[in-house]
């Protein structure tokens, strides 16, 4: 990636029922609300070409960009929109808030992309990554068996693959069903086939 370059923003565009946010206040608020709560659409998206992106929705399978493509992001061409999103000049700029919670649903227009100098495990799932690092902390609760073996076999070469920082040897003692390791093996199995179909693809 190149350094000393000004970001792109890609800002997203909400709705509610069908309307675009024209309060600014709000739409600010929906705008940098976490990402764990807008079904991990951002609501700025900074790119600057180089950077590692993965896809977030099927965008051409037939071409094989489908959630979960990882790439690397090297120009944003616009297109001109069918909408007008100025504001006309009789709208009001602000807008009475009343003191109580409502609740909203919101639709959010935004890139299907995500940028990927990380990612979880379920992302990473069926794919063969180059050189990673994995943190085998895990959270409190249950341990699942695929937040260790998916990760730690997801490079060819142990050289390839750094843990972050020290974790309990317990973690690597939980041992898969039989169920659980043919469903990996399937996977793994699809991502082969998958990228032998649609190796021409960079």
């Amino acid at each position: 990636m190149e350094m000393g370059l000004s970001p792109i923003v890609c800002i997203a565009q909400d709705y509610i029922q069908g309307k675009t946010v024209d309060d600014s206040r709000l739409r600010q608020a929906i705008l940098e609300l976490p990402d764990n709560k807008t079904e991990h659409l951002p609501g700025y998206l900074p790119l600057v070409p180089g950077v590692p992106v993965l896809l977030t929705e099927n965008v051409a399978t037939e071409l094989g960009l489908s959630n979960g493509t990882r790439g690397i992001f090297r120009q944003l061409v616009y297109d001109e929109s069918p909408e007008d999103e100025l504001l006309p000049e009789n709208v009001a700029k602000a807008a009475k808030i009343n003191k109580k919670t409502t609740k909203l649903t919101i639709k959010r227009k935004a890139l299907p992309l995500i940028p990927a100098y990380s990612m979880t495990t379920h992302k990473s799932q069926g794919q063969t990554l180059g050189k990673i690092i994995v943190d085998l902390v895990m959270p409190p609760g249950p341990l699942e068996v695929a937040s260790v073996y998916v990760p730690l076999s997801r490079v060819k070469r142990l050289d390839d693959l750094l843990i972050i920082r020290p974790f309990e040897f317990a973690t690597l003692q939980v041992k898969p069903s039989t169920a659980q390791i043919a469903e990996l093996k399937r996977l793994d199995k699809i991502a082969q086939n998958t990228r032998k179909r649609f190796q021409f693809i960079v």
